[in-house]
């Protein structure tokens, strides 16, 4: 399982977290640090994502890819402030990247990530997760909010 973890990281935030923005900043020729500061949110998502993953791997006995699953409703680390700490890294780690680099276009391209975020969320991942953990997820639904 540990070899499908890693190959769900590369595929899926490491695609939208890290390769898309670095070839955005590239092909613009935005190479250059603009803001330092921006790096601290850009840190704090990479780091909340790293923790996210392990939850998934360890807690869940599963990856945050669609095809393999966590098998437990995750509920521990960031999980217990946030049902999505995971989305709310990914944005950080964007939103570090646009404001390090003054790129206006990777902000845009972090709010449509956002966006897409929250509707997968709630057109796709909470109906699942209620289908699948039934009265666990209500409660826990209950207990920690969507986003913040």
């Amino acid at each position: 399982m540990w070899w499908r973890a890693l190959l769900a990281f590369l595929a899926l935030p490491g695609v939208v977290a890290f390769a898309v923005p670095a070839c955005w900043l590239i092909a613009g020729g935005r190479t250059h640090l603009v803001q330092p500061l921006g790096l601290l949110p850009g840190l704090l998502g990479v780091v909340g994502l790293l923790w996210c993953v392990r939850d998934f791997y360890i807690a869940g006995r599963g990856t945050l890819a669609p095809w393999a699953p966590p098998e437990r409703l995750v509920v521990v680390g960031l999980y217990r402030y946030s049902r999505n700490p995971m989305y709310v890294a990914v944005g950080l780690i964007l939103v570090g990247w646009a404001w390090s680099f003054g790129s206006a276009g990777l902000a845009l391209y972090a709010s449509c990530v956002a966006i897409a975020f929250h509707l997968r969320v709630v057109f796709g991942e909470e109906p699942w997760l209620a289908k699948t953990h039934g009265q666990a997820w209500t409660d826990y639904a209950m207990r920690v909010r969507r986003w913040f």
